[in-house]
């Protein structure tokens, strides 16, 4: 079932100096299970290790979820104190077992393992030109182009990992090939890449995608795409990862690099959407981003109606803020099946857009003979919003006013996130009343772009206020 939803293309996370980091890992996984669903993978190294282990990382990856790829048995494999990890979404055609990450490369002394969140927009003028200097692909992902990049700017600086000699500083020639492969680069990217000595975290110079950092004790870290990792596994939240900044760990402790001149423009569907709740993302608390958004557009939008509600599960929070600007009544009115499995395949379009009815069902006792609000953070086809007013209609709703807490979405992204083409997103080619009536509401309204940054801004803690976002969605403008 392809949802009417837009997609995140993946999660990452990095351990280093905890001795259990594949069991971090899982957990900091599972927390971040929202944001990809048809892979998983943990690619560890324990810096104890002898004999035919020693300079060997342990990759395990495989489609599913976290929780359907591993077992306890594949931890008595991965021990070891550096890892890191990553759940993905793939796009149409994309789900297969080459293109799951952690992506590795082994060499004679050493390997290196690299765990990404982006997309690249110059990948294949890239890819392109490692082919003809000798690289080989077992993927068609852009990340393997990042890793290749890299150990090929290793490689030409004469770098070898593993060597032992102590007038060879492998590290400083591994972070100095990451530095020149991350100035090559275009596009949005979070990275989590390690070797056998070190963990490094990489942000865009526009900090698209969010990457932050944890301590896990002395001289032990995380790194996550979420800061509700960090708390999954009982660590403390350090800071965000600066866009245009490398972090490195090793033994000796962590050092910032910047390579590019910061100029923020976070995804700002991470805050709609595709963000955990309970995460904070660049200052910016996800929930209350939702609570703002509520209510800016209880502001821009109001009409007469005794209760309303959010479309579980990022629906809830501008609904919360709808309710608390308006005075009108918040009610649950719509609960969420969490146990449908994900694996279902319906037959016809007709039975994938129905199965609305069986992940989402309405509370009769909340919306009978009641003029309902529904909250919902986003249209893309409609599809989904057209069975959510027919639901409540047939529950006794006696009017439906839909309202959406982000603007319409009219074109693609090219940035990391799974869209349709722009002749699938209904706001590309219907105004606002067309829209009302194909999806059957009394009435329709979205937040204004401006009403939407106005909200985001009034949660900021920076006292910089250094803050931009990715709108490309809705108006075209892309950072990159």
């Amino acid at each position: 079932m392809y949802e009417d939803k837009l997609h995140d293309e993946c999660g990452v996370a990095g351990i280093f100096g905890a001795e259990n980091a594949a069991s971090l890992s899982y957990f900091a996984l599972t927390s971040l299970q929202h944001r990809g669903q048809e892979s998983a993978g943990i690619a560890v190294y324990d810096t104890k290790a002898e004999g035919e282990l020693k300079n060997k990382i342990i990759l395990k990856k495989n489609m599913g979820l976290v929780g359907e790829v591993f077992n306890q048995a594949d931890f008595e494999k991965l021990k070891g104190d550096i890892s890191v990890a990553h759940v993905r979404y793939a796009t149409a055609g994309g789900r297969t077992i080459e293109n799951a990450q952690p992506f590795l490369n082994t060499f004679k002394n050493g390997s290196i393992a690299l765990a990404h969140n982006g997309q690249l927009v110059n990948h294949q003028a890239l890819r392109e030109m490692l082919e003809d200097g000798g690289s080989t692909f077992s993927s068609n992902s852009d990340s393997e182009v990042i890793l290749k990049l890299i150990v090929r700017k290793f490689i030409e600086k004469g770098g070898k990992l593993g060597s032992s000699s102590p007038e060879y500083d492998s590290e400083e020639i591994f972070i100095s090939a990451v530095l020149d492969a991350m100035k090559i680069i275009r596009g949005s990217f979070a990275l989590c890449i390690m070797t056998e000595h070190m963990l490094i975290g990489v942000r865009d110079p526009n900090g698209i995608r969010p990457l932050c950092l944890g301590s896990l004790g002395d001289s032990k870290y995380i790194l996550a795409s979420e800061s509700c990792a960090i708390d999954s596994v009982n660590g403390k939240f350090l800071r965000d990862i600066e866009p245009g900044e490398i972090v490195v760990i090793t033994k000796d402790g962590l050092r910032s690099i910047k390579f590019a001149e910061e100029k923020k423009e976070t995804c700002i569907f991470e805050y709609v959407y595709f963000a955990r709740p309970d995460s904070v993302i660049d200052g910016i608390p996800v929930q209350n981003a939702r609570y703002k958004m509520g209510e800016e557009l209880a502001k821009e939008k109001t009409v007469d109606a005794d209760v309303v509600m959010g479309v579980p599960d990022s629906g809830i929070g501008a609904a919360l803020g709808y309710s608390r600007a308006s005075g009108i009544p918040y009610v649950t009115g719509i609960i969420k099946n969490k146990y449908i499995g994900r694996t279902f395949i319906a037959p016809t379009q007709k039975e994938r857009e129905n199965m609305v009815f069986v992940k989402l069902n309405a509370i009769k006792s909340d919306v009978e003979g009641k003029r309902v609000i529904v909250i919902d953070d986003s249209i893309v086809r409609g599809t989904t919003s057209r069975r959510l007013v027919e639901m409540l209609r047939r529950a006794g709703a006696r009017e439906v006013h839909f309202m959406v807490s982000s603007p319409p979405v009219k074109f693609p992204c090219h940035l990391g996130i799974d869209t349709p083409s722009k002749n699938e997103l209904i706001s590309s080619s219907h105004e606002v009343k067309e829209i009302c009536r194909e999806i059957g509401a009394d009435s329709l309204a979205f937040i204004s772009l401006e009403g939407m940054i106005k909200a985001l801004k009034s949660t900021c803690s920076d006292e910089r206020k250094n803050y931009g976002w990715c709108e490309g969605c809705f108006s075209g403008k892309y950072p990159v």
